[in-house]
């Protein structure tokens, strides 16, 4: 099993990185592989409608459909964003909606999914807010821990003070690997992930 692991900083050693390396210690400790894809320091486009989506964006050929790439190899995301004015990472954002967007069936149905903030000290629970709408929106289940997935701290060092959010990192890194196994073993026992309703209805509130 693998989690593929989006971080938003541009920071490759930074405060977000560090929140990660918590939830990797105990992912490994569960022998469960991860990947961490840094894109905070990435030049990426915002999506354009074009409509052309097919599994991949077909407007931007970049770190986006590299991520889909990815994902479809992958059993578990981990979105983890710094707080820039009360909301994620606007980098971060613009791949998520060209990633969302795109992304087919193969890349997210049924795969766990878990969100992760950090910020010196406020707008974190905004930026959760924000992130968990995109695994809302493609059947994935959203893992939690014993409080909101947060770390607080300028820098890296001052992260590693902040007790209770290196512990909820930690609970959201065994929580995860317990949703993967379970995940499996079901698979194993011939409960499948559950398919969508087709065709999708679609609903506009002017007619």
């Amino acid at each position: 099993m693998k989690v593929l692991m989006i971080n938003g900083s541009p920071h490759l050693h930074g405060t977000t990185r560090r929140a990660l390396d918590e939830v990797i210690g105990m992912l490994d400790a569960a022998d469960i592989q991860s990947e961490v894809m840094t894109v905070g320091h990435k030049s990426i486009r915002g999506c354009i409608a074009c409509g052309r989506c097919d599994g991949r964006c077909r407007a931007f050929d970049d770190e986006v459909n590299i991520a889909l790439e990815k994902m479809e190899g992958a059993d578990a995301l981990v979105l983890a964003t710094p707080v820039y004015f009360a909301s994620p990472n606007g980098t971060l954002l613009s791949l998520l909606d060209r990633m969302f967007s795109a992304g087919n069936d193969a890349a997210f149905l049924g795969k766990p999914a878990a969100c992760v903030a950090v910020a010196r000290r406020a707008g974190t629970t905004a930026s959760l807010d924000v992130l968990a709408k995109y695994p809302g929106i493609r059947s994935m289940p959203l893992v939690t821990s014993t409080y909101w997935t947060m770390v607080h701290g300028s820098g890296a060092p001052q992260a590693e003070k902040d007790e209770e959010g290196m512990e909820v990192m930690r609970n959201l890194g065994r929580n995860l690997a317990w949703l993967l196994r379970c995940i499996e073993l079901g698979k194993q026992h011939g409960v499948p992930v559950p398919l969508p309703e087709e065709p999708g209805h679609r609903t506009d509130f002017i007619r």
